[in-house]
């Protein structure tokens, strides 16, 4: 089992399992909402996620194709601490920064590098689709 949190605590999520995929965005979207030059997800099946506490959301249209995504936020503190993108339904990303587990498994996939700080740089071996 791993715990997610906001900064305050009042919105968890309890995952069971490793994620299915953990993946880096660069685009602009991203780095403004994470308040960082990427920002980093772990993608686990919706039947894995226990969610508990009070989530506001903000939903965004892609640029790239633009599906819906939906933000989950914690009302009290602002952080966002998933999202669910609705071309995959059965699929929640969770922010890896708030599972804060510097042991958690490093990313496999990275997408929109050409706006990627130039500064930054990732696993061998990573994944690049675009």
């Amino acid at each position: 089992m791993r715990e997610a949190a906001c900064s305050c605590g009042q919105l968890r999520l309890e995952v069971e399992g490793d994620p299915v995929r953990v993946g880096v965005c660069h685009c602009l979207a991203c780095q403004r909402r994470s308040g960082a030059p990427f920002a980093q997800q772990a993608r686990f099946p919706r039947e894995r996620v226990t969610i508990s506490g009070e989530a506001r959301d903000y939903v965004r249209y892609s640029d790239e194709d633009g599906a819906p995504r939906t933000f989950s936020f914690c009302p009290e503190c602002g952080s966002t601490v998933y999202y669910r993108n609705h071309t995959e339904p059965g699929v929640i990303a969770i922010a890896v920064g708030a599972f804060a587990d510097p042991s958690f498994p490093p990313p496999q996939y990275s997408v929109w590098e050409e706006r990627k700080h130039p500064w930054v740089t990732l696993p061998d071996g990573i994944e690049r689709p675009d």
